[in-house]
């Protein structure tokens, strides 16, 4: 039998060059093709093809592979995910089933005994089952019915789903299925937001995917009630007051894992909207490297966060991906030998080893209050949810220069304009110039999906004129456009990627801060000293393939 690494040179996949690059060969086969994947020689459907004839099975490629829906319903869904199998198709007593481990024979016994049917196995690649499987047993098709039968019975006032009916409801009940399958699906989708929107004539549900919104579900109205009870239930919200906003939050299990969700309320002509934050504790805990800094970025970046004292902001718009930047920052910092305190409103993501303080405006507890508290609680590492006034900014900027690292974030368009808004909060501009050692501004630009993207054509001079930092060097630099396939669910994105513009805190921008000087004169001396602007670092990313031209200018003015 043929190894795989003689079957990946048979396929002309490697080379005898690339095996000298990749791995010295060292008669460990297993061994030899990890080095392969690890130096990016090998990718994970090659290699996966190259197993499955290596066992002697066909190899199918998902993703282009006609699927029958009618043998997919031959298998359960929890028996898919939990054996890793999906029925493809079906010819007469025979299905055909992808699978990630073709000799898994515990699996291929639980398809036949619920079939009923004779099973021939198909190799995949691994991840391309887990999409398929995402994509082919999504709750579209439940949620459809279970809005059907919930209309019929509020039509014919066989039940009445008012806040009664939702808080006394047991998990069997249509609402309460129905409020479980939207969470979890827009958990599926990899959605960040969940929006329920009450209409004149009807409930609207739309999921925010990759930073845009879409329209997933519409429900009748005369279910609007059941289902709006049922999530201030579960949020442990007061269902009885409809006339103010309020806050809440509550924790489901999907796919093993515990997923928090902070909810709010707001009061509309048509009814209570109600929108979800999905918080995904999985998403933080990240490692530098998955920012996708630049290197100079992650050089001067990470100069700041190893510093025992100073001020670090992270500034952009709502969603643009600040607390995760900073919440990586505390897993790089945080140590057992140092105390680390945060102050937020709210807390979205809990951390192991992390002291994590609730805002409470009601009890007293605000940002500048619970900040003076806790530097009475020697701490070497302060995260501040955000300085929103010069009381908390103050504090702050004396925190950083009595020897705390302070992170925080701030609400500007760019990282020098952080400078400025400090000032003009109050706070003295020698001070500001002193304590701050580094602002990074950022968006969050929607990444290309890598199996549809096609190179696209742009004029050198439309290029020029968009001020990204494209020269006649770059002409030969390959773009690309999105398209859509299954993979990205036909929007041609798939996930999304930071744009950074990191400044540090030179003895000339101090200057200039002691000056008050304005925003764009310590713009023209950062990018001197190699700042890139955001403009410029998403041209970078456009370049290595990873985003569109477009999406560029869709996310920085």
């Amino acid at each position: 039998m043929a190894s795989l690494t003689e079957i990946l040179m048979m396929r002309g996949v490697v080379s005898i060059e690339k095996l000298g690059r990749g791995a010295a060969l060292r008669g460990d086969d297993e061994e030899t093709v990890r080095a392969l994947v690890a130096a990016g020689l090998v990718s994970a459907p090659q290699l996966a093809s190259a197993r499955a004839a290596q066992a002697g099975f066909p190899f199918v490629e998902l993703l282009d592979y006609p699927v029958d829906s009618s043998a997919i319903a031959l298998v359960p869904a929890a028996l898919c995910r939990r054996h890793e199998v999906l029925p493809i198709s079906r010819k007469g007593d025979t299905v055909l089933v992808a699978m990630a481990d073709p000799g898994d024979v515990v699996a291929l016994d639980d398809v036949r005994a619920t079939s009923r049917l004779r099973v021939r196995v198909a190799a995949v690649d691994r991840a391309d089952l887990h999409a398929a499987i995402d994509r082919y047993h999504r709750a579209d098709g439940e949620l459809t019915s279970l809005t059907t039968a919930l209309a019929e019975e509020s039509a014919s006032g066989e039940d009445r789903p008012d806040s009664v009916d939702a808080a006394s409801a047991g998990e069997d009940a249509p609402i309460v299925r129905f409020v479980n399958l939207l969470i979890s699906q827009a958990i599926q989708d990899l959605a960040s937001d969940i929006h329920i929107e009450p209409g004149e004539r009807q409930l609207r549900v739309r999921y925010r995917i990759d930073g845009v919104l879409h329209e997933m579900q519409t429900a009748p109205k005369g279910i609007q009630a059941g289902i709006i009870s049922r999530l201030k239930i579960m949020a442990d919200i007061d269902i009885a007051e409809r006339r103010r906003a309020q806050d809440g939050r509550m924790s489901v299990t999907h796919d093993g894992r515990t997923i928090d969700l902070r909810v709010a309320t707001l009061p509309t002509i048509h009814g209570e909207k109600i929108v979800l934050r999905i918080l995904d504790n999985n998403n933080t805990a990240m490692g530098m490297s998955e920012l996708h800094l630049r290197e100079r970025n992650l050089r001067v970046f990470r100069a700041s966060y190893s510093k025992p004292y100073g001020m670090i902001l992270v500034t952009g718009p709502t969603g643009s991906g600040k607390s995760t930047t900073l919440y990586t920052t505390l897993h790089a910092v945080a140590r057992p030998e140092i105390n680390v305190i945060t102050v937020e409103d709210p807390v979205e993501y809990r951390m192991d080893g992390v002291n994590q303080v609730q805002v409470n405006p009601k009890a007293g507890l605000t940002f500048a209050s619970a900040l003076r508290s806790i530097l009475r609680s020697d701490p070497d590492v302060v995260l501040l949810g955000e300085i929103r006034d010069f009381e908390t900014a103050q504090i702050a900027i004396e925190a950083s220069l009595t020897g705390h690292l302070v992170l925080s974030t701030l609400h500007t368009n760019d990282a020098p304009s952080a400078i400025t808004r400090l000032t003009e909060m109050g706070i003295e501009p020698f001070l500001v110039g002193s304590a701050l050692d580094c602002v990074v501004a950022q968006r969050l630009a929607r990444r290309l999906c890598d199996r549809c993207r096609i190179p696209a054509e742009h004029g050198a001079d439309y290029l020029r004129s968009l001020d990204l930092g494209f020269d006649a060097e770059q002409a030969d630099v390959t773009l690309f456009a999105p398209v859509g396939c299954a993979h990205c669910s036909h929007t041609g994105y798939r996930g999304r990627i930071a744009l950074h513009e990191v400044m540090s805190v030179s003895e000339d921008i101090e200057r200039l801060a002691a000056q008050r000087a304005s925003s764009a004169e310590i713009a023209r001396v950062a990018r001197r000293q190699g700042m890139s602007t955001l403009r410029q670092d998403g041209w970078a990313k456009a370049a290595a393939g990873l985003i569109s031209v477009e999406e560029i200018l869709r996310v920085v003015a």
